[in-house]
């Protein structure tokens, strides 16, 4: 949504799912929502993109969305905390290299306590797969796809966990 003034959708328990895409230097891009469960009718699932890099993240929400996914952008760890604290969407994409002060881990270790909600990891790390499996999660709440992908290949992982999700 581009309308600062449209009515926000809050979560059951509270919670607000509005969020608004900053830059570095503070200064709101686009404003965004995913959507309340009981408006998921028309699409796929709702998924939490966190990536700093601003085209990659503009692509990938762009295929997602065009797929029938509900899709909102935090290009930034502290945004993505706000975010997953205001509503759990159906899958978070995380990149673990985010510039800044709260890294892609933080967001993870954040977000586990308190959700088990499926995160599909995103990094050009090699050793990622190891730190995963020291987890101790299951491949259906956490799962981790090299850098760079094809987007067929985001598009079929993120397809798998939301459908083994319970």
């Amino acid at each position: 949504m581009r309308d600062r003034d449209a009515a926000k959708n809050t979560q059951p328990g509270g919670g607000n799912s509005t969020f608004s895409e900053t830059t570095m230097g503070g200064k709101e891009l686009v404003r965004q929502s995913l959507p309340p469960r009981a408006e998921e009718a028309r699409t796929l699932g709702r998924i939490l993109l966190v990536e700093d890099d601003a085209s990659l993240a503009r692509l990938e929400a762009g295929i997602l969305a065009a797929r029938g996914y509900a899709v909102a952008i935090a290009n930034s760890g502290e945004m993505a905390i706000t975010t997953l604290h205001q509503t759990i969407p159906d899958l978070v994409l995380l990149d673990l290299d985010l510039s800044g002060a709260i890294t892609g881990w933080d967001v993870l270790r954040d977000l586990r306590s308190y959700s088990s909600a499926p995160v599909l990891l995103t990094s050009s790390e090699s050793a990622v797969r190891r730190q995963i499996r020291t987890q101790g999660e299951p491949r259906s709440t956490l799962d981790h796809l090299p850098k760079p992908y094809p987007m067929q290949a985001l598009l079929k992982r993120i397809e798998r966990m939301l459908a083994i999700t319970p």
